[in-house]
């Protein structure tokens, strides 16, 4: 095995757009939850959270049965791209992006829950409608518990392995990440190369979290 820049640019890319994706997803599930009456909210919140609980295995496997080339989902995406889904970079997104989004959805949920309810009140009274009161106060407001959840999905995104390698897989240039290079390397025996790999690694995480923490002093 050859030390290599890709997995370091894979795994970036990978986690740029796994955040880019929880937050949308995030900001939508998030204001649907905190604003509207809905029966079973404790079921479909439980849901939401259950990636950061189940075996990323398990995680994996359920997006081989999902997108797989048996499933209607996959057969139709295979029909339109002409090409399976697994084992390619956009797989790679996908789980990364489903690992992710419990952290995303809930800094972004703290946040809005912390925005000033009479604020929100006074804006109803004037008239702001539901997409003014969003743009206009919520998100604005809740900025620094978004950037936080943004950080946070970030490098649970740029780590992510075990769903990672069974739905996308190893494929050194293709598909492999960061930790798919660090595992493979040590299978390998490449201990000096798993460990470039893993400082760099160290080095995104670390920087990342102490954002986070600086963000949080300044508050």
């Amino acid at each position: 095995m050859e030390w290599s820049w890709f997995p370091v640019q894979l795994s970036i890319i990978v986690a740029l757009t796994a955040t880019m994706m929880t937050l949308i997803i995030g900001i939508i599930t998030a204001y649907w939850i905190v604003t509207k009456s809905i029966k079973g909210k404790a079921i479909i919140e439980t849901i939401f959270f259950l990636p950061l609980v189940l075996p990323p295995t398990v995680i994996g496997f359920l997006l081989i049965v999902v997108f797989g080339k048996n499933s209607p989902p996959g057969q139709w995406i295979e029909w339109l791209t002409g090409r399976s889904l697994l084992f390619t970079s956009t797989a790679a997104i996908i789980a990364a992006t489903i690992v992710a989004f419990p952290l995303m959805y809930q800094s972004v949920k703290t946040g809005f829950l912390s925005v000033d309810q009479q604020i929100i009140s006074a804006a109803k009274v004037d008239g702001a409608s539901g997409l003014q009161l969003l743009t206009v106060i919520i998100l604005p407001l809740s900025i620094r518990a978004i950037i936080t959840g943004m950080i946070l999905s970030f490098t649970r995104a740029f780590g992510e392995f075990g769903a990672t390698l069974m739905f996308a897989g190893n494929i050194p240039g293709s598909t492999q990440t960061i930790p798919a290079a660090i595992y493979l390397a040590l299978e390998t025996g490449e201990t000096q190369i798993a460990w470039y790999y893993a400082l760099i690694s160290i080095g995104f995480s670390f920087i990342l979290l102490f954002s986070i923490n600086r963000t949080k002093r300044d508050s």
